[in-house]
């Protein structure tokens, strides 16, 4: 299904069967690149017929083969009416093994290690990306170290050390965490787990399962928190792919919401200026506290082309988002409440779907 891979900036393109983390050329984001007839052929009736979950859409990934797959059968996870609003409805993804979205990357990251039979994989995290790596690695038989920033909960070390990952402190942000990775690339040509394209490409069946639930009928809005802006364009990706094969046959407008003690993304997107860097960014939305997104420029690129929306929320308004959705039996990380904060803020109308990203259990606030 693979066609070929893609700088996102300098749109140099690299063969498929090449493992590359970023653009040889110019250091930006790669993007993947499918031929659509070959996925097609396997949307067949019987492909309608199967439960959604993260494996059903094997042939929107970019696997070297079917084999090995690393998985914990992540995925499934419920879409959830909201009792107050008639449209609006929550993809929640604390049910994942590890308790958060985080787990849909990593099954696609680790089984591409697996598969090229790496042995030691390395990743820079602020929590929750670190759990899921080091459960997935688990499960592969493979060593993971993970990188945490200044910041990171107590809770979710604690997590990533139960799997057996070897934690690495950073006095610094998330950012400065992953350069001391890209840094063991550089010397010692480490796998890199995290922000990186197969990720991404894990990432993005989020909405293909959201629009599978949906019986593909495209909301107006789709929601999501932003820190490093991966899921953001990944969700804008799946999105495309799905309307390229005839799944869909409109794009809905996709919203960002960032906490305002680090509004990145937002603030260029809602400005019409660059974005900024946030240094030391102090919040308690800490899985989207990422002051230089890596992926800021594709989560802008998402907005303007679906001519979406952008807004902060406050501490204050994530926490009531957070104890709202309690009450509706919802029990989401802060950060991953950021969605529902900001479809209030906004007081959006129409068929809204909003991704809550991680489950409460992962933090005490």
């Amino acid at each position: 299904m693979l066609s070929h891979q893609q700088c996102f900036h300098c749109k140099k393109e690299y063969p498929a069967s090449e493992t590359l983390f970023w653009c040889p050329e110019c250091g930006g984001s790669l993007v993947v690149h499918y031929k659509p007839e070959k996925i097609r052929k396997h949307l067949d009736i019987k492909f309608k017929k199967v439960r959604p979950s993260h494996w059903k859409y094997w042939m929107f990934y970019p696997l070297l083969k079917k084999t090995k797959r690393v998985t914990m059968n992540e995925g499934g996870t419920p879409l959830i009416p909201d009792r107050r609003k008639a449209d609006w409805f929550f993809k929640f993804e604390g049910s994942n093994p590890t308790g958060s979205f985080k787990d849909r990357g990593s099954t696609v990251e680790i089984t591409h290690a697996r598969q090229l039979g790496v042995k030691r994989i390395t990743c820079a995290s602020t929590g929750n990306m670190g759990a899921s790596v080091s459960a997935y690695a688990a499960r592969a038989g493979v060593k993971a170290t993970i990188y945490v920033p200044r910041g990171a909960t107590i809770i979710k070390k604690k997590q990533i050390r139960s799997y057996g990952a070897r934690i690495v402190k950073i006095d610094g942000d998330y950012t400065d965490a992953m350069e001391r990775t890209k840094e063991l690339w550089s010397k010692k040509k480490v796998y890199l787990a995290g922000d990186y394209l197969y990720r991404q490409e894990g990432q993005k069946s989020v909405i293909l399962e959201s629009m599978d639930q949906m019986g593909f009928q495209v909301p107006k809005y789709v929601v999501v928190p932003v820190g490093m802006g991966n899921l953001c364009y990944a969700t804008y990706k799946g999105l495309k792919e799905l309307k390229m094969v005839g799944l869909i046959d409109k794009i809905p407008k996709i919203v960002a919401v960032q906490s305002y003690h680090c509004s990145t993304v937002v603030e260029a997107f809602n400005k019409g200026k660059r974005i900024p860097v946030v240094e030391d960014p102090d919040t308690i939305a800490s899985a989207i506290s990422c002051g230089k997104p890596n992926y800021g420029e594709e989560a802008l690129y998402a907005l303007k082309d679906t001519k979406g929306k952008a807004t902060t929320v406050t501490d204050e308004e994530l926490k009531e988002a957070k104890e709202e959705l309690a009450e509706q039996g919802i029990y989401a990380e802060v950060s991953g409440a950021a969605s529902y904060a900001g479809a209030k803020k906004l007081k959006m109308r129409g068929k809204t779907l909003m991704i809550v990203t991680g489950h409460g259990l992962k933090e005490v606030i």
